[in-house]
């Protein structure tokens, strides 16, 4: 892992609000990838802040959680199977197996954002979700989804430099 993260998209300064929505979420999507960059399975998989159950492995495979939830589930009402956590283990995606791979997990986590990204495309940030598509019956607005999975991003990007550091030294913005 490189100090710099260059290679991440730095989102622009002066874009309309839609562009600068997708450019910050695409830069924190970015960073997660760059904080898991390098490591092996075993390091990815690593609770390296015990007694915590946080992982790289398990922040990447919440992530896609948490994408396919939020645009697909709640924006656009699509019913769809869990894919880590369910009823019974609602932190199925920090539990995992020496069989669950990074590459796989990574292909899942890209896969949901490519959808996420499908999903959203062409959509006004005023579309509102359906009642019935939140178990509390609350409603979102596309740009309150966006503004959350920024949030959501940023705050297990800094999670992830925690566990980053402790797994091999290395840090970064």
């Amino acid at each position: 892992m490189t100090n710099s993260g260059s290679h991440r998209p730095e989102p622009s300064t002066t874009a309309d609000e839609r562009d600068m929505l997708d450019g910050w979420l695409d830069y924190h999507r970015s960073t997660l990838a760059w904080k898991c960059e390098g490591l092996g399975d075993e390091q990815l998989r690593r609770n390296a802040l015990a007694p915590s159950e946080l992982s790289l492995l398990g922040l990447v495979r919440h992530m896609a959680e948490v994408e396919r939830y939020w645009f697909r589930e709640i924006m656009l009402g699509e019913e769809l199977p869990d894919l880590y956590s369910t009823p019974d283990d609602v932190d199925g995606d920090f539990r995992f197996t020496a069989e669950d791979t990074w590459s796989e997990s990574e292909r899942v986590w890209q896969t949901e954002i490519e959808l996420a990204r499908q999903a959203v495309q062409g959509r006004s940030l005023d579309l509102v979700s359906l009642p019935e598509s939140h178990r509390r019956g609350e409603v979102f607005s596309l740009r309150w989804v966006y503004t959350h999975m920024i949030e959501e991003y940023a705050r297990h990007n800094g999670h992830a430099d925690l566990l980053r550091e402790h797994i091999d030294g290395a840090t970064g913005e």
